[in-house]
């Protein structure tokens, strides 16, 4: 009867969640509208949107497990996001509001032309696509549960359903979705704490004591190494992610452009800085109460579980009917606003930055109906991607996506940081740093497996190798600009910090 219970809350959530798709299916009737919803989405709406994308499955189930597993060291990067949303408010939203773009990777064509462009949209595209098979693995956890099926049928039953209002529904429905979802999420993770707090005997003062006695708030080791994951490795590669994902991560440049004004592009911005870190800081929390849970409450099932099943279990076993298919319907919300924003994504850099580039006169009916293709493919990719991870080995699911964010999306922020800052990087510059970071990326991978002497190995954590990897394209770059002339700056007007033009929007 309980699984009954739950499984009807959930259907009636994606049953929900398709509707929307359908509504929003009769807008769209050109590639304005499909990816940029005609530029007219409100600021407050764009900046749920941005939480929702942000926060994930891989928040509601990823960080609760890192936590249970481990201490807060994995929420230490998350702490540096109000700094570089803060200069992308400042700096970056202007650059990408310039002109009618509707890719991040316009305004590298724009800076250096043609070859670089193409390279980061493909390493752009190969993240999201990283990113869709890791969220949708995290989701099927609980619903394979729920419903007594394989964790293979579960991904492929929920992938359709994803794609479904994506395909159809574009930005809009995505947006307007994630607004959605983002609420239930929240609701879910507060449902989540109260059930574990009022089956404690101690109530919520135990949680602190309990994980105070066993250092499940630390930050990490404050060891200066780059070795092992201290607060200091963890502090870099948070600045330097939030950086990137400001600067030229196509989920939130898309939002940037989706909105009227720039007004309302930062005030998106800054939603989404108030709302993040607390909730990135609540999951943690929901992981810490967890490990108290079991410690007063032993389980020899949970005992032996993988860290990414706890709290499937939890929400199934402890918590009531009724309530267990709401919090399962906001783990899904997670998802789903993630899946859906980085599949239009994938779309949308596909039709701009490759199909355009094929076919310059490209009519925009036929546009739309190829955007519309590269949306499925997305998904079918999301699923293989899926069933691919529930093969693999690992810590949890957050350290196996950071590994492979590290090793294979390694220097997608320095083209655009030298765009930005500076006049004396040109084409040929950059296309020598981008071939520097791809035979170091290549050797980091080959080090990370194993594959090389002993000799002609290095000892730091891989978590680092995308940090590294981006400066070694940046001193490449610098190093390879000095033997060249400058560009014309004439030509730069409206494309670095020291060629910008005043603002009109």
């Amino acid at each position: 009867m309980a699984n009954f219970i739950n499984l009807s809350v959930v259907i009636v959530f994606l049953l929900g969640m398709a509707g929307m798709g359908i509504y929003f299916l009769k807008r769209n009737n050109s590639t304005e509208e499909y990816f940029l919803g005609g530029r007219k989405i409100p600021g407050w709406a764009l900046g749920l949107s941005m939480v929702g994308t942000s926060i994930s499955s891989i928040t509601f189930l990823a960080l609760p497990a890192a936590a249970y597993v481990l201490d807060y060291r994995q929420l230490t990067p998350n702490l540096f996001m109000p700094v570089a949303a803060l200069v992308a408010c400042w700096l970056f939203i202007p650059f990408f509001r310039r002109g009618r773009k509707t890719t991040a990777y316009e305004y590298l064509e724009s800076r250096y032309g043609t070859g670089i462009r193409i390279y980061s949209a493909l390493y752009a595209m190969l993240g999201q696509l990283l990113r869709l098979g890791l969220i949708l693995y995290l989701v099927v956890l609980p619903l394979s549960a729920m419903l007594h099926i394989s964790e293979g049928t579960a991904i492929i039953a929920f992938g359709v359903i994803t794609c479904f209002y994506t395909v159809f529904g574009g930005i809009e429905a995505v947006v307007w979705t994630d607004v959605v979802q983002t609420i239930i999420l929240l609701g879910g993770g507060l449902l989540c704490v109260a059930a574990v707090v009022v089956q404690l005997p101690g109530g919520a003062p135990q949680v602190f004591e309990i994980g105070m006695q066993y250092g499940k708030f630390s930050l990490g080791p404050l060891d200066f190494s780059f070795s092992e994951r201290t607060f200091w490795v963890m502090s870099l590669i948070g600045f330097l992610g939030f950086v990137t994902e400001f600067s030229s991560n196509q989920n939130v440049v898309q939002r940037y452009i989706a909105a009227p004004t720039l007004r309302e592009a930062r005030k998106a911005t800054l939603i989404c800085i108030v709302m993040s870190v607390p909730t990135w800081i609540f999951f943690f929390f929901i992981g810490t109460c967890l490990f108290v849970f079991y410690k007063v409450h032993p389980s020899a099932e949970v005992a032996v579980m993988k860290p990414d099943d706890v709290l499937p279990h939890f929400i199934l076993t402890e918590i009531w009917p009724g309530v267990g298919g709401v919090i399962i319907a906001a783990c899904l919300a997670a998802a789903m606003s993630s899946l859906s924003s980085s599949i239009n994504a994938v779309s949308t850099i596909w039709t701009i930055d490759f199909l355009r580039l094929i076919r310059h006169k490209s009519e925009d009916r036929f546009e739309l109906v190829n955007a519309k293709l590269a949306s499925g493919f997305a998904g079918l990719f999301m699923i293989a991607g899926a069933w691919a991870i529930s093969l693999i080995p690992r810590e949890s699911v957050y350290d196996l996506g950071t590994i492979l964010a590290a090793l294979f999306c390694s220097a997608g922020l320095t083209p655009f940081m030298l765009g930005f800052f500076t006049t004396r990087v040109g084409n040929k510059a950059i296309l020598f740093g981008m071939w520097t970071a791809l035979l170091f990326s290549i050797y980091n991978i080959l080090n990370y497996f194993g594959c090389l002497p002993v000799e002609l190995r290095w000892n730091i954590h891989i978590y680092m190798a995308g940090v590294v990897c981006n400066l070694v394209m940046l001193i490449a770059s610098l190093g390879y600009s000095l033997f060249r002339p400058a560009p014309v700056t004439e030509r730069l007007t409206g494309l670095t910090v020291w060629t910008l033009e005043s603002e009109r929007d």
